[in-house]
């Protein structure tokens, strides 16, 4: 059986650090690589341009044999005597008779510098070195002697490098070698110059070490900080995991503090956000499932009080237990009924469509009338198109014409009609019904909830939060206007109008219990 290899889970701080200190020691590398050829390309430069500089010294000395001695250092000119310049034609010096003197001149004159060595041929062997200390001797490698001769007599200067394994402690010269003749003799001459290469690109390696020693140090301080500053860019997140894990059903009041303005506290205050909508749901569920037990148990203990008190051998306690079993499972099917409308209208499942509202004023008012002994009057009617569910609005505004009917006196009159305002149409319901406490005006519109006074008529205690859900769903909200007088209920739903603002919406936000609870 194959068994799947567990690498280390790094974790997210890691992870940056890591990548941060893997492009820093990349970049750095990459740069202290490239300047160091960069460098060693210039060292190699510079050390031909002194060799070629020797070369042109050497030139000076066979040319102007009486300024020889100012070759490296050129000598001030010297005034004649009582202040006037010596005459322009002076006498020429004299020319070199041999290559011999030639050479010796040059070596006299010509002063080899740092890491460098000078050496005189004549006729393919060594005649003249230098009169001063040189950091090696050409003289003892006869390879590359006779291989600088052997170059030299093609007539030009020659510049090569060469591995110098007879040279004590050098590995590699870059020389120049130039040939030296003298009209009128026949020995054959060179002048030879080298440089300990190796030795000068030794000491940019020296700076390359000590830049790497240097980048070391930085990549070191660059993870201490990286590691502080990304750790304190990333608390956020542990908070929010900690928060996570403390978060349970029965606990879900934790909430993680703010403390940037940047994504990351944008993404803390997103979480708090949606912490706020799980602890509304869960909430509201505990709420549905308390509501629903007791609504429930009521009809529950009805029947089967009445079914324990039955006399099964007296057929009218039959009758009477099975009227009342049916009454009751007739009242628990509309409580299902009404939890499921509740809740597809909260989720906005809404076809909405233009629907003429005077032609729909007039079909709901056609149906009130079937509803109670009361006398229904249809007292306004606006000619406005708006785009609503016909069925949904039909439904809230019937169940507003039957909390009326129930809650007026018999025979009252019961008022419906439609209204425009700037940007909203209102659909309401008017009844002569006692009204609704101040206390209680809130609490109606919760699910289960009833007025405290004067309004103790049966129902499943959801038919306003439905009729707040629909009008929620169709982005308006429901209005009350009540007193002692009677009790006016709205559903406004915004459409395109000039007509004058309408009016509020009843207080149906959620409300707190005594004992601490959202309701």
């Amino acid at each position: 059986m194959v068994r799947a290899i567990a690498f280390p889970t790094w974790s997210v701080r890691a992870r940056i650090l890591a990548v941060i200190l893997v492009i820093t020691t990349v970049g750095m590398t990459f740069a202290g690589i490239s300047a160091y050829f960069v460098q060693r390309d210039r060292v190699i430069e510079s050390v031909d341009q002194e060799l070629l500089a020797a070369v042109e010294s050497a030139r000076q000395v066979l040319e102007n044999p009486p300024a020889a001695a100012a070759v490296d250092e050129p000598a001030a000119e010297v005034p004649a005597e009582g202040g006037a310049e010596a005459p322009a034609d002076a006498p020429a010096a004299p020319a070199y008779a041999t290559v011999e003197e030639a050479l010796e001149a040059i070596l006299s004159y010509v002063i080899p510098g740092r890491h460098e060595s000078s050496i005189a041929l004549l006729d393919g062997a060594p005649a003249w070195q230098p009169s001063v200390t040189v950091s090696f001797e050409l003289a003892d490698d006869p390879a590359l002697l006779a291989r600088a001769w052997e170059e030299s007599q093609g007539g030009t200067v020659v510049l090569g490098t060469a591995s110098t394994p007879a040279l004590e402690d050098v590995r590699a010269v870059r020389y120049v070698v130039a040939p030296v003749e003298i009209s009128g003799s026949e020995q054959r001459g060179a002048y030879m110059t080298a440089i300990d290469v190796q030795r000068e690109i030794d000491e940019v390696g020296g700076a390359f070490v000590t830049y790497a020693w240097l980048c070391g140090l930085t990549i070191l301080l660059i993870g201490a900080a990286g590691w502080f500053v990304s750790g304190r860019l990333l608390a956020p997140l542990r908070e929010l995991r900690l928060a996570a894990e403390r978060i349970t059903a029965q606990n879900t009041t934790e909430r993680i503090p703010v403390r940037t303005r940047d994504d990351l506290g944008a993404l803390t205050t997103t979480v708090n956000d949606m912490l706020d909508r799980i602890d509304g749901a869960l909430t509201a569920q505990r709420q549905l499932l308390d509501d629903v037990r007791h609504e429930l148990a009521t009809p529950i203990t009805i029947v089967r009080g009445n079914l324990e008190l039955l006399d099964p051998r007296k057929p009218s306690e039959v009758r009477a237990a099975r009227d009342i079993a049916i009454e009751e499972l007739d009242r628990m099917s509309e409580l299902v009924s009404d939890i499921d409308d509740l809740a597809r209208t909260e989720r906005g499942l809404l076809a909405t469509e233009p629907t003429d509202v005077a032609d729909l004023t007039a079909a709901v008012f056609g149906k009130a009338q079937a509803i109670g002994d009361h006398e229904w009057e249809l007292e306004s009617s606006v000619p406005v198109v708006a785009s609503l569910s016909p069925s949904r609005i039909t439904q809230a505004w019937l169940q507003l014409a039957d909390n009326a009917a129930k809650y007026s006196p018999a025979g009252s009159t019961i008022r419906i009609g439609s209204s425009a305002y700037r940007g909203a149409v209102e659909l309401w319901v008017a009844d002569e019904g006692p009204g609704i406490p101040e206390e209680s005006r809130a609490r109606i519109f919760e699910r289960f909830g009833r007025a405290d006074t004067g309004r103790g008529i049966a129902g499943s205690g959801l038919g306003l939060p439905i009729v707040a859900a629909i009008a929620r769903a169709h982005g308006g909200h429901v209005s009350l206007e009540t007193s002692p007088a009677g009790s006016r209920f709205g559903i406004v739903v915004p459409v395109e109008s000039d007509a004058p603002a309408p009016p509020p919406p009843a207080d149906v936000s959620p409300t707190t219990r005594e004992d601490g609870e959202t309701r």
